[in-house]
């Protein structure tokens, strides 16, 4: 699975902290199953509030830095996008995205599997790109 699979379906920050408040909105807002369309094809990711995104087999952990969003597959570093969220539709762009990608919210999240762990989350200072 690529970083593009996962990104296309679905933050802390060196300078600072986001307020709990503030965390607890974003999240409300990310939460859900999300269509993707990638080519010919159509890709449902779950994001849930644990911070964790899932694409398949492959588990990702998600955090929301002003109106960027941060995903990191457990490979060290923090893939960065700039997002938004208008109703239940999500919009990336930036980052390895040539041009913006957005998903639909078509349903509820479920609960992650006991099975399915979330990675760790590198430093703030780890970031795949400037």
């Amino acid at each position: 699975m690529t970083r593009f699979a996962l990104v296309v379906v679905l933050a802390v920050t060196a300078a600072g902290v986001v307020p709990a408040a503030a965390q607890t909105a974003h999240h409300s807002r990310l939460e859900g199953d999300w269509l993707a369309r990638a080519g010919d094809e159509l890709r449902h990711i779950m994001v849930r509030s644990d911070s964790s995104a899932q694409f398949g087999d492959q588990v990702a952990r998600w955090r929301v830095v002003g109106d960027s969003l941060w995903i990191t597959l457990g490979d060290g570093v923090w893939q960065v996008y700039g997002m938004t969220v208008q109703s239940d539709q999500l919009t990336l762009s930036g980052g390895d995205l040539e041009k913006p990608v957005t998903l639909k919210r078509v349903g509820p999240a479920t609960p992650r599997p006991d099975s399915l762990v979330v990675p760790k989350p590198p430093p703030p200072t780890e970031r795949a790109w400037e």
